[in-house]
């Protein structure tokens, strides 16, 4: 009796402290007068539960607005879409949250420019790192621009092979067996042989999905995160997808460092800069770039890819523009070659609207990016942040928010790009990010997207299997869009036929 009495007043207490706690978070915080859903202000878990639902994507966008440009959605943090929020949070250098720690992958021993979050560090630790990616663009040069021709060609050969069997095509998993070949072909200068084959090898694509969602929720619980996850056991066993992802990348780089006489890729950058600058990047942090590179690259272009694709075959006149945009420059000996270069893909304006307005319309990147207001605190409009309040922004939610875009904010509307106040836009467009962590691969995602979205449009019709039917997908750590089987016919053939 004594015992269960014992017990009794234990759990009693943990009750009254949890109580306590919720009802400071609640009632008492600096925070307190800003709204948000009941949960998310007493506890974190309410945010994690969406995201392995999901739909924080769009969550994001309803809790806007209902509660106005300032959202609570954690006890520390307030999600802003006021349009002041880009220029304070993301182009002015603050300090990233603890959350970005997560990145310190495969496990804790390995620190990465991401997962870095004072600004200075993560701007120094970048040196002789991301730099070969914010400037590689040797992709648009004569040499090197092929480089990426033979996966995209792959993919055309599927689509060849689907279009004349007029058996439906899962687009999305092609889109992404690409883009993963390419980031092989990128960084490593050998393609992952996915698309070649055209399927998931050795379920490698499929780990990284599982990793997807826990990446998103772990940066949330740091510690819980490394004793689980990131630690050199895991990461020995593989037990778990970081281990797997780890161990495709690790595998690509030491076929690489075997090819001394592959061309100047990424991979041999930073063996160039290990070279010249020993302290500055170890094999350890080669090995967690190139981890991160494969991760995060892959899936965010492919989700690039395939919102292209939806919402073009959505709106049909504009995929008919553009192709009539492509004639127009093939009748002036552009847009010839079997996979369209960059440098023609750059020629088509219209084109190119649509790719931003893609993107626009249904980023890649769910989470917020969140910073830490300085010391002194921080004003956005006319509210005050005091130091250390997490303040997050949602690429979706400012990409589609009416106050920054106008009232067809949420309407497919390419032209305008082509308004007088088009530049004024552009801090609100946030598919690579801004500022000091802006995508250090932005230049060879926009190539991927260039090159493929021209291609596709010049030489197919896709459609839908059933037009009614919207593409599904969840939105973890990235979108990760599937179940939108389309058909596809070959447009050269059909042009051919007719004697147009």
């Amino acid at each position: 009796m004594a015992l269960l009495t014992s017990w009794l007043s234990i759990v009693a207490q943990a009750l009254i402290v949890l109580i306590s706690i919720a009802i400071y978070r609640r009632y008492l915080s600096p925070l307190s007068d800003i709204p948000g859903p009941f949960w998310g202000l007493i506890t974190r878990l309410w945010q994690v539960v969406h995201i392995f639902k999901g739909d924080q994507n769009l969550l994001s966008i309803a809790l806007h607005d209902r509660y106005g440009n300032f959202v609570r959605i954690a006890p520390n943090e307030v999600s802003v879409s006021h349009p002041d929020g880009p220029k304070l949070l993301l182009l002015t250098p603050q300090r990233k949250a603890d959350w970005y720690r997560v990145f310190t992958v495969p496990d804790y021993r390995y620190e990465t420019p991401l997962s870095t979050i004072d600004p200075k560090e993560k701007v120094e630790r970048s040196k002789g790192r991301n730099g070969s990616l914010l400037d590689f663009r040797y992709l648009t040069s004569s040499s090197q621009r092929s480089t990426m021709n033979k996966n995209i060609g792959f993919l055309l050969e599927w689509m060849d092979k689907f279009a004349q069997s007029g058996e439906p095509m899962h687009l999305d998993k092609f889109l992404t067996y690409t883009a993963f070949g390419n980031a092989g072909e990128v960084i490593f200068s050998q393609p992952f042989r996915f698309i070649k084959e055209g399927k998931d090898i050795r379920g490698s694509i499929a780990n990284n999905l599982a990793l997807n969602p826990c990446v998103a929720a772990a940066g949330f619980f740091i510690w819980v995160y490394i004793l689980l996850v990131a630690n050199p056991i895991i990461t020995w066993t593989g037990l778990l997808p970081m281990g797997h992802l780890f161990e495709t990348a690790e595998t690509a780089m030491k076929k690489r460092k075997a090819n001394p006489d592959a061309r100047f890729d990424i991979a041999a950058h930073w063996f160039k800069t290990q070279k010249e600058n020993p302290g500055r990047l170890s094999d350890r942090d080669i090995e967690a770039e190139a981890t991160v590179a494969v991760g995060a690259g892959s899936d965010t272009v492919s989700c690039g890819l395939q919102t292209f694709v939806y919402h073009m075959i959505q709106n049909p006149q504009s995929w008919q523009r553009a192709r009539d945009e492509i004639a127009a420059a093939q009748a002036e000996g552009y847009c010839k070659d079997r996979v369209i270069s960059v440098n023609d893909a750059q020629r088509l304006p219209y084109l190119q609207a649509c790719i931003k307005e893609a993107l626009r319309m249904f980023g890649p990147t769910p989470m917020g990016l969140p910073r830490v207001t300085p010391k002194g605190g921080l004003t956005i409009g006319d509210r005050y942040f005091v130091e250390g309040t997490t303040l997050s922004i949602h690429l979706n939610v400012m990409q589609r928010s009416k106050e920054c875009w106008g009232p067809d904010a949420r309407q497919w509307n390419p032209e305008r790009w082509f308004a007088d106040d088009a530049a004024s836009k552009e801090k609100y467009w946030l598919v690579f990010g801004m500022g000091y962590n802006s995508c250090p691969g932005q230049h060879v995602a926009r190539v991927q997207l260039s090159k493929t979205a021209a291609t596709l449009v010049r030489d197919y019709d896709i459609k839908q299997v059933d037009p009614t039917n919207e593409w599904t997908w969840k939105a973890y750590f990235t979108v990760v869009p599937h179940s939108w089987p389309v058909t596809d016919r070959i447009y050269m053939v059909v042009v051919l036929l007719l004697g147009v």
